[in-house]
């Protein structure tokens, strides 16, 4: 009996011990810019040691949309964008989902994701 419990309780320990944290990096306000793109970043900090960092497929996510955010210049886990925000807007909200590859016990490598919590940014007027 203890030999069949050893190995789903060695596995929970494992799976407690992993925990991803998404950084929002953008300020909470920002002045209306005339072209309508403000800059979103976000960091990723891991303890999960099977994460493929190679496979992360970051995106902001306004709505119902999804845009495509790129790593940051000399920084291995920051990633940025330009959203674009209607001209009468005053607040928007937005979430980050992030899509990534890791390895599996005995088999090939398995696609899972993190999603942020919702974040507010202000467009204020000069």
């Amino acid at each position: 009996m203890a030999k069949k419990l050893l190995p789903a309780l060695l596995l929970s320990l494992l799976a407690a011990g992993c925990s991803t944290t998404i950084t929002n990096l953008t300020p909470g306000r920002e002045f209306r810019n005339p072209n309508g793109l403000y800059p979103i970043e976000a960091a990723v900090a891991t303890t999960q040691q099977t994460l493929r960092w190679d496979s992360i497929k970051p995106n902001v996510v306004v709505a119902k949309e999804f845009y495509s955010m790129h790593p940051t210049a000399l920084m291995t886990n920051r990633w940025e964008t330009l959203i674009p925000v209607p001209a009468d807007a005053t607040v928007i909200y937005y979430r980050f989902k992030f899509d990534y590859n890791y390895n599996a016990f005995g088999s090939a490598p398995k696609a899972n994701s993190k999603l942020s919590r919702m974040y507010r940014l202000q467009i204020m007027d000069k």
